[in-house]
């Protein structure tokens, strides 16, 4: 049952317990996950091999981070309060690759603001920098070592496998090009090249640790462990999407444009399954702020109420007894919370120029980089509207 409080705690990111036994840090390191692949090699490294384990989180470098990529980094602080190595990549290549979605004369541009936006996510939350690692696709991929592996792992696969792999994150078009084929492969290496026990990512990314665990073995290379966070909703109710407006918070949206756009979102009562609202608070707020979500009500309304519990949270938002409104609310104030201290560090002149230079308007450069395939027609068309299905990894 939710409590009358007057209060916040901060966010409790930075916190390293080296007391936790191997099973409680498997137990944080699992948190919220939807599924993890190999959790007894997990098990084995904490328990019995008595080591910390090394995990790497990826993202393309193409759209503005969203709020929802606070999900992985919730997680990334879970790993750190555990004593992992974390190392944290910017895939340049990758979203090169995925259909052009970062033209490559902006790859360096875009690597550089998802460089400073992470960072400072990561800070707002307390997340000490120095405990992570954050590296450059294209600053090994392109090494002689990496090249061969490319061309020893594609004389093993074979298209069917290629496609299926990136079924649901490279973007699907009528006509595919070699580049979206080799994706998966590239992904694949990053965990050997990377030296890493594990990879995270969206459960979107499923596929392609399969595709990882069946074909690195055949290099000679050991199969990883893979981590999988559920896709969180948009504020539309379907995935949050860098490409629909309306489904995302942006980084840097202003506070009266987030209440705007909370207005808006999909908030059913009773829903609790397709409600990016209440996805949030269970991933993001919860883990982040000590376990507790505080509703800053008037008096006249009910007055303050402190949910300590999210079982509790949602059941009671199940049986209509906490209004959307309400929870909207809170939601908002914990996202200005988080967004105000990167607001504040974006108002430099020089990210500011960082940002229009990275994301022109799209009038002068989607015409630019349009490919037109044999038939005449454009080759990133989409055939299935799987743009909503964007993963935080």
């Amino acid at each position: 049952m939710a409590a009358n409080v007057d209060h916040c705690n901060g966010c409790n990111g930075n916190t390293n317990d080296s007391s936790l036994t191997a099973e409680e840090k498997q137990a944080l390191i699992t948190r919220n996950l939807q599924e993890v692949l190999g959790e007894d090699r997990l098990k084995e490294i904490l328990s019995i091999e008595g080591r910390d384990l090394s995990i790497y989180w990826g993202t393309a470098t193409t759209g503005k981070p969203h709020i929802a990529y606070f999900v992985p980094m919730s997680k990334i602080a879970d790993f750190l309060k555990c004593g992992c190595e974390v190392k944290i990549l910017f895939a340049d290549l990758h979203a090169y690759l995925d259909n052009l979605k970062a033209p490559w004369d902006l790859l360096k541009l875009r690597t550089e603001y998802y460089t400073e936006i992470i960072k400072a996510m990561l800070e707002s939350i307390g997340v000490p920098l120095e405990k992570l690692t954050f590296v450059k696709g294209s600053d090994y991929q392109l090494t002689k070592e990496f090249s061969l592996d490319v061309y020893r792992l594609s004389s093993l696969v074979t298209e069917h496998d290629a496609k299926k792999a990136g079924a649901e994150v490279v973007k699907q078009v009528e006509h595919p090009l070699i580049s979206s084929l080799l994706y998966p492969g590239l992904q694949a290496l990053d965990e050997e090249y990377l030296k890493v026990d594990a990879q995270f990512g969206g459960v979107d990314q499923r596929k392609i640790f399969t595709f990882s665990e069946k074909y690195l073995p055949q290099l000679g290379y050991t199969k990883r462990i893979h981590l999988m966070n559920p896709m969180v909703p948009g504020l539309t109710g379907a995935k949050m999407s860098s490409s629909e407006e309306e489904s995302k918070i942006d980084i840097l949206d202003t506070p009266e444009l987030i209440k705007k756009k909370l207005k808006k979102a999909f908030c059913e009562p009773g829903n609790v399954e397709d409600n990016g609202v209440l996805a949030f608070v269970k991933h993001v707020i919860f883990p982040l702020f000590s376990g507790e979500f505080i509703i800053s009500r008037k008096d006249q309304h009910g007055g303050p109420l402190c949910y300590k519990d999210y079982e509790i949270l949602e059941n009671d938002f199940k049986e209509q007894k906490l209004h959307p409104g309400d929870l909207k609310m809170g939601v908002e104030c914990y996202i200005n919370k988080l967004l105000e201290p990167i607001r504040q560090k974006f108002k430099d002149p020089k990210l500011q120029a960082l940002i229009e230079s990275a994301y022109p308007p799209p009038n002068k450069k989607q015409q630019k980089n349009k490919v037109k395939n044999k038939h005449g027609k454009d080759q990133n068309t989409p055939v299935k509207p799987d743009e909503q299905k964007v993963s935080t990894s």
